[in-house]
């Protein structure tokens, strides 16, 4: 028995070793367990596995990775080619959108950031959004949690992004709720970037939470909507907007069933100062098998005035919190087919074509 055990250990130690040869002669030295350096580690295996085969892990160490098959290579192009196809059989101005997709593109959420305190605290600063319109107030909730003693208020300081110049201030005073602070700060100060810092003390010692927002001048007002229509194979849907400024607007929002998303819709124009209308549309691609009930929503307008120079920021406008509903027309004429698009057709062909090569 001590004879087979130790001839069953030899084996194994036999046989990691000439897997390790053979996995150290293909990737060159990639593997940390393995001595590092090309000849010394060829050495110490070749007093296991032959001189032989010392020789011939000398000769594999040069050798280059091989590189990918041709089917391979036609494989992933074909694979390209139909996600392009399946992507281009939507128009840009109407895209399928799933619930996740409809909250990741909310044009105006500010997410908060926690900043860890000493004994798992957490210092907490929250805004009901990014983008503010010049003049509405920036309402601010802070909240503090841990060992540590605060006191009744916190200062929130306002100032510019570039020149980090003060534009205003205010204090956070406590709530009812233990370790929360509520205040508002002025927004009427010139369009751009800000930083918002809100400062506690924390066992006597000052501690800040800086917050990125943005304030947008006032681009015009929105206007509701105009009746719905069905043309051609689109729901198209006239939004009134009526701009303080003459230029170049493109308008993007969310269409939804009740609480189910159907599409995200966009439209761009050159307006004039006045009254004007956006046109939506949203392409029967995306409704015509949809289980229609009840009123349709357009949820989550965003609006953006596109700058007339290089280097001018883009203005951004939002529509009311509650969007627009609306009963829609007879939808039954809308199809399920793709749209015509020369372009996306002409481009997946050259795709195809370039698949077929390999």
């Amino acid at each position: 028995m001590p004879y087979k055990a130790l001839m069953a250990i030899a084996l194994v130690v036999a046989g990691i070793s000439g897997t390790a040869w053979l996995l150290s002669a293909d990737n060159d030295g990639e593997f940390g367990w393995l001595p590092s350096g090309g000849q010394p580690n060829l050495q110490e295996t070749s007093a296991i596995t032959g001189a032989d085969r010392g020789s011939a892990a000398g000769k594999a160490v040069t050798q280059r990775p091989t590189e990918p098959s041709d089917n391979a290579l036609g494989f992933m192009l074909a694979s390209v080619a139909a996600d392009y196809q399946r992507s281009a059989r939507y128009p840009d101005y109407s895209i399928p959108l799933t619930a996740d997709q409809a909250e990741a593109y909310q044009g105006n959420q500010y997410h908060p950031v926690a900043l860890p305190l000493e004994g798992d605290g957490r210092f907490i600063v929250t805004l009901d959004k990014f983008r503010f319109t010049r003049g509405e107030p920036i309402l601010v909730v802070a909240s503090l949690s841990g060992r540590q003693v605060f006191g009744d208020t916190l200062s929130a300081t306002l100032e510019s992004a570039t020149e980090r110049d003060k534009a205003d201030s205010a204090d956070l005073h406590a709530t009812e709720d233990s370790g929360y602070y509520q205040g508002s700060i002025s927004s009427d100060h010139e369009p751009g970037e800000y930083r918002l810092i809100v400062e506690a003390r924390v066992d006597g010692r000052p501690v800040r939470h800086v917050s990125s927002l943005s304030i947008e001048p006032d681009l015009g007002n929105f206007g509701g909507i105009d009746s719905p229509y069905v043309s051609g194979n689109d729901l198209v849907i006239p939004v009134r907007f009526d701009p303080d400024h003459a230029g170049y607007y493109a308008l993007s929002a969310q269409l939804f069933n009740g609480q189910r998303a159907l599409a995200q819709l966009s439209a761009e124009d050159s307006m004039g100062t006045g009254s004007g209308t956006l046109v939506l549309k949203a392409h029967g691609s995306v409704l015509a098998n949809q289980d229609i009930q009840g009123q349709l929503q357009l949820r989550n307008l965003q609006l953006r005035q596109m700058p007339e120079r290089p280097g001018d920021r883009t203005h951004y406008a939002f529509g009311p919190d509650d969007g627009y509903e609306f009963s829609p027309p007879d939808l039954g004429d809308l199809r399920d087919e793709p749209a015509v698009n020369t372009e996306s057709e002409q481009r997946a062909a050259l795709l195809r074509q370039l698949a077929d090569k390999f």
